[in-house]
């Protein structure tokens, strides 16, 4: 697990690169959209089959309990994903990771707080097929991580460290309640936005759940506890997957169970085979010419979502990585959260 697994991401993105332009025509029955992301009474240990390359939170702490009088500085603080492995590689292409940055006035000290898969970006995205093992496994938990220091340098040398707002400490500790909540019940990492097209009034099939999305709740719990932000801009990366109305499959018991689909349970996991890390560059465009065929050709994609199973209609352009501004948020009468 670790790098080579990034490569399966890759594999999607060039896929849908190289793919010619069809559309796809399956319907499904009326439901709620976008589905909505599913939250959970606790978070649950997780399996040691699944392992980091790179630990997660190596330097983490609690969030420390500030005193009212305090006043806080905020920090936007973004850079490419993995810039310490590849520097602004995936700058380039405004693959970009988010986090927040506080600075006490009182005492000096700063911190960081970010949300991130446990497993690496692969694991959270595609699934392992185990032998012996009918459903495909998945390492795919995401959480927030607190820990004290501003790496300034990372921030700054190919991304953004500006200040937004300053808080009392009495409005940060209000807010690390909240993280607290959002943590234990938010749980699954999810890298895919599903839309029905490119058009920015179009339907949001499924919305993502990663790094960003903590951010942009962590910016809107602020503003409603009365922090008003500086008008600067703020742009986030979204992954996009383009489809018809997606089509309700199952969960792990109802499809791969004793009295499961067992032609389903083949054919998703035929589907997610090609996406395994790859030893050789051979094994990788064997893999990546599989993946246009079924991808770009055929209009299939498995989405595995809220733990439950889906199936995409895709359609041109298929995937696009977008970096787009969402305005910073003005608070509510009603806070969300606790």
């Amino acid at each position: 697990m670790g790098a080579a697994r990034h490569c399966r991401l890759l594999l999607l993105l060039l896929a849908a690169a190289w793919g010619p332009c069809f559309s796809g025509a399956l319907r499904s029955p009326q439901r709620r959209w976008p589905v909505p992301y599913r939250r959970f009474d606790y978070r649950p240990k997780t399996d040691p089959y699944c392992q980091a390359r790179y630990t997660f939170c190596p330097t983490g702490s609690a969030i420390p309990v500030m005193k009212e009088e305090d006043v806080i500085e905020v920090y936007r603080l973004q850079a490419p994903v993995w810039e310490f492995k590849y520097g602004d590689l995936l700058g380039h292409l405004k693959i970009m990771h988010d986090a927040v940055g506080f600075k006490s006035s009182l005492t000096g000290r700063n911190y960081t707080m970010e949300w991130y898969e446990l497993f690496q970006l692969g694991n959270c995205t595609f699934p392992h097929l185990r032998p012996g093992m009918d459903a495909p496994f998945w390492c795919n938990q995401g959480a927030a991580c607190f820990y004290e220091g501003i790496d300034d340098a990372h921030w700054k040398e190919n991304g953004t460290l500006v200040l937004m707002t300053t808080i009392s400490g009495t409005m940060f500790n209000e807010m690390a309640k909240w993280v607290k909540y959002d943590n234990e019940t938010g749980i699954y990492y999810e890298t895919w936005t599903v839309k029905a097209s490119p058009d920015k009034q179009s339907i949001l099939w499924f919305d993502s759940y990663e790094c960003s999305k903590f951010i942009l709740r962590t910016y809107q719990k602020l503003a409603d506890l009365g922090a008003v932000f500086e008008k600067i801009q703020t742009n986030y990366t979204s992954i996009i997957l383009f489809s018809g109305e997606p089509i309700y499959l199952g969960n792990e018991t109802s499809i791969f169970g004793l009295l499961g689909n067992k032609t389903l349970a083949a054919t998703i996991r035929d589907f997610y085979h090609p996406f395994k890390p790859h030893r050789t560059v051979g094994e990788f465009f064997v893999d990546l010419l599989k993946i246009i065929d079924r991808v770009v050709l055929n209009h299939q994609f498995y989405l595995f979502y809220n733990l439950e199973y889906w199936f995409l209609p895709m359609k041109y352009p298929y995937l696009k990585i977008i970096y787009e501004e969402v305005p910073l948020p003005i608070g509510s009468k009603t806070s969300f959260g606790v």
